[in-house]
C-alpha cells in the first residue's frame, strides 16, 4: 500500500475552520434574507437519476454533453448523476410530494453542485449555490420580486459593482420561428463558425449568441434578434417586469445576447455580473421556466427562479475589505490537579447551560502555559481552577482585557461571568 499523502480530489476544496467562519455568518445572512421574503426550506439529494437533467437542461448542452458526473449504480444498473444545478430537483420534489396541489410555493435550497469543469478562479468542480424557486406565479410581479430579494442582499453583503443584466426569450412560438432565422443566418457564414457553434448549429443555435469566442464577436452582434419575433403577450410581461424594476429605483442593461445555458428557460432571464472575478463574472443568474413542470411529468404550471454561487460571492465580499470571522469564545477555563479538573468539567457545563460558549483547557501544562492558550482563544474572561479552590469550593475569575481577578463561590460563578462579559 503506497504511503503517499491523500489529496482532495481537484476542483473539489476543502473549508478550514478558519473560513468556515465566513461560511456560517453568509448562511444566517441568507436564511434571514430569505425567510423575511416567505420562501421556506427544501433539501433534496445530491443523486438523481440523470433522465431528470437530460429531460429538463436539454441533451445538446455543456452541461449534459460535457459537465456532468454520471455514473452507473453497481448494484442495481441505474443510471444516475451528482446534481449539477438545483432547479430540476426541486420541480422533481414538488411533484413528487403534491406541492403544488393547494398553493403556489416560495422554495430556497443550499448546498453542493457538481460539474466536470476546468477549475480556476471561481469555478469548481465541487461548488455551493442557493437556490430560490417560486412554482405557480404566472405574472412579472414574482420576476421583479426576486429581482429586488437579489438588489437586497447585495446591500445587506455591502458588495459593489454588481450589475443587472437583463432579457427575455419570449414564448415557444416566437423562439422557434427565430431559431429558423439564427440556422439561415448562420449557415450563410459558416466559415466563421467554430467548432461549438458548428456543433450547435441545427441542434441549439441560440447558443451560439452565447459564444465567448472573440473571433465569432462581430458575427454574433449582426444575427437576429429574438425581440423582433415576441408576441403581445411575452412583450407586455417583459414591460411590465422593466415597469416595475424602474418603480423601485433597480438599474439594469438590456442584453439581447444573454440566453442562458439552460433549455428550460422562457421570458424573462437574468444575470447578476461583475468585473472583480474575471472571466467568471456571473455571480447569480436566474429566469422563467414556464414549461418544466409539465416537462418533467406535471400539469403545467408557471415557474421562475434563480441561483446565486456562494464562493464567487464570499470572493466578493473578502475583496471588499470584510474581515473572516473568528469562533468566539465567552470563557476559557483553565485547571491543574485532580480535584481541579473535576471542578472544571462542572462548571463548564454550568456556563454552557447559560449558553455562554466556553473552552475548557485539555492536556493538562502549567497554569501560565494555559493562560497563554486561552489569550490566544479570544475569550473574554478564564476562570481558573487549582485544587485550593476546588477544595474550597470556588474558582477564580480573570478578565482577559486586563481587569482585577476576583474569586467566587462555584454557585456565582454564572451570574460572575454574564456580569463581566457584559462589562466587555
Amino acid at each position: 500500500m503506497s504511503n503517499e499523502t491523500i489529496q482532495a480530489v481537484r476542483g473539489m476544496n476543502d473549508i478550514l475552520p478558519d473560513e468556515a467562519g465566513l461560511w456560517l455568518w453568509f448562511e444566517e445572512v441568507v436564511r434571514d434574507w430569505l425567510h423575511s421574503y416567505g420562501y421556506r426550506n427544501i433539501r433534496m439529494p445530491l443523486v438523481e437519476p440523470t433522465s431528470l437533467f437530460k429531460r429538463a437542461i436539454g441533451e445538446v448542452t455543456d452541461i449534459v454533453e460535457k459537465e456532468m458526473y454520471s455514473f452507473e449504480d453497481a448494484l442495481n444498473g441505474d443510471h444516475l448523476t451528482l446534481r449539477p444545478e438545483g432547479t430540476a430537483s426541486c420541480v422533481r420534489a414538488v411533484l413528487q410530494h403534491n406541492l403544488l396541489y393547494n398553493a403556489p410555493q416560495r422554495l430556497y435550497y443550499s448546498g453542493q453542485m457538481f460539474r466536470h469543469e476546468r477549475p480556476q478562479k471561481g469555478r469548481y468542480r465541487q461548488f455551493h449555490q442557493v437556490g430560490v424557486e417560486a412554482m405557480g406565479f404566472a405574472g412579472p410581479d414574482i420576476d421583479a420580486e426576486q429581482i429586488m430579494m437579489c438588489d437586497r442582499l447585495w446591500k445587506q453583503l455591502g458588495l459593489r459593482d454588481v450589475t443587472l443584466q437583463l432579457n427575455t426569450l419570449g414564448d415557444s412560438a416566437s423562439r422557434h420561428r427565430h431559431r429558423e432565422k439564427l440556422i439561415a443566418y448562420f449557415e450563410q457564414h459558416k466559415d466563421v463558425l467554430d467548432a461549438d457553434a458548428t456543433r450547435r448549429l441545427h441542434s441549439n443555435p441560440l447558443r451560439i449568441l452565447d459564444s465567448k469566442n472573440p473571433a465569432m464577436q462581430e458575427l454574433v452582434a449582426g444575427a437576429p434578434k429574438l425581440m423582433d419575433e415576441l408576441e403581445e403577450d411575452a412583450l407586455k410581461h417583459f414591460d411590465e417586469l422593466q415597469s416595475i424594476l424602474k418603480r423601485h429605483d433597480i438599474a439594469f442593461e438590456i442584453n439581447h445576447k444573454l440566453v442562458r445555458g439552460l433549455d428550460y428557460y422562457n421570458r424573462t432571464v437574468f444575470e447578476w455580473v461583475t468585473t472583480r472575478l474575471g472571466a467568471q463574472g456571473t455571480v447569480c443568474a436566474g429566469g422563467r421556466y414556464d414549461g418544466l413542470v409539465e416537462q418533467i411529468g406535471g400539469k403545467p404550471a408557471p415557474a421562475m427562479g434563480f441561483a446565486m454561487g456562494v464562493e464567487r460571492l464570499l470572493a466578493l465580499v473578502l475583496e471588499d475589505g470584510m474581515a473572516l470571522p473568528k469562533a468566539e469564545v465567552d470563557v476559557y477555563v483553565v485547571h491543574q490537579g485532580e480535584l481541579a479538573g473535576h471542578l472544571a468539567s462542572r462548571v463548564a457545563e454550568q456556563l454552557r447551560d447559560d449558553k455562554l460558549r466556553v473552552l475548557l483547557h485539555c492536556g493538562g501544562g502549567s497554569f501560565k502555559s494555559q493562560m497563554k492558550k486561552a489569550d490566544a482563544s479570544g475569550a473574554q474572561i478564564a476562570v481558573v481552577i487549582g485544587d485550593d479552590e476546588a477544595q474550597a469550593g470556588e474558582v477564580a475569575v480573570k478578565p482577559m482585557q486586563g481587569g482585577e481577578q476576583v474569586r467566587v463561590k462555584v454557585q456565582d460563578i454564572v451570574a460572575t461571568a454574564n456580569k463581566l462579559i457584559k462589562q466587555e
